[in-house]
């Protein structure tokens, strides 16, 4: 999908990758609806976003209460006019503890931003994505979506919830103008850790590793070329890459292998 003159709805545009898209599909002549909780952060998404060939607008929305993500697109329409594609973006990470370990309300909110947000906002906006002549959504998963990580179980679950969700929407919309594609991310340096809310180090400075984190732009970058080229699956990071290729031949000697790496890191 062409991008230019487009309307596209971001989710957690206040930081990292989020923010980083709103910026480059401004930059291509998009409008961007950015979401995100945090209205300071989406104030200075925008500033980061202007001037530039496409607008950006921001809406304050929690995207884990049903009702205000249903009444997210009659907004989005009364600023745009049109809605031509959603990235669900946003996500956050669980307390790195084993699952016996974790408080259900940590896990469940751990569920409710990153799999059913990405439900809610899906749904609110399929049936006007629907009316478009292209259309397309985007939902970002992780490599721990298709990868078990100790101390990110919950994470993992949710993030694999995603992939097929996703997955699924590109079976049922694959005879409509409505494109989907699945994102999974390796290490991004970002700040997803603080915006969970744990005080741990970010990913570019946890630790030494073979395959440093990649750059949130560099991130965007990928997902909207994966977007315009209406691509099935993308793979960012070489992390993501590596693993992927080889928990498809070992699943137990993939998973072993990051059982080691994560004892080694947390200790």
């Amino acid at each position: 999908m062409q991008l230019t003159n487009k309307t596209i709805v971001v989710t957690g545009a206040g930081s990292g990758i989020g923010q980083q898209l709103s910026m480059q599909l401004a930059q291509r002549g998009a409008n961007v609806a950015g979401v995100d909780i945090n209205a300071t952060a989406l104030g200075e998404t925008g500033n980061l976003a202007g001037p530039a060939p496409g607008q950006f607008k921001g809406f304050r929305t929690d995207i884990t209460d049903p009702e205000k993500v249903n009444a997210l697109p009659a907004e989005v329409l009364a600023h745009f006019g049109s809605v031509d594609g959603i990235i669900n973006n946003a996500g956050i990470i669980q307390p790195f503890r084993p699952v016996p370990e974790l408080t259900m309300e940590e896990i469940n909110r751990v569920m409710a931003v990153n799999f059913y947000g990405t439900i809610y906002v899906t749904r609110a906006f399929v049936p006007l994505l629907l009316t478009r002549p292209e259309a397309h959504i985007v939902n970002v998963s992780s490599m721990g979506g298709f990868l078990p990580v100790p101390g990110q179980t919950i994470y993992g679950a949710a993030k694999a919830a995603v992939k097929l969700f996703t997955e699924g929407l590109y079976a049922e919309l694959k005879d409509t103008p409505v494109k989907v594609t699945v994102v999974f991310p390796g290490a991004i340096a970002t700040n997803i850790m603080q915006n969970s809310g744990l005080n741990l180090p970010k990913a570019d400075t946890a630790g030494e590793s073979k395959f440093k984190p990649i750059a949130a732009a560099q991130a965007a970058s990928e997902i909207l070329r994966g977007m315009e080229k209406n691509q099935f699956r993308v793979v960012i990071g070489p992390d993501a890459r590596a693993m992927d290729k080889l928990y498809r031949l070992s699943p137990r000697y993939a998973a072993d292998l990051i059982q080691r790496k994560m004892r080694s890191l947390l200790g």
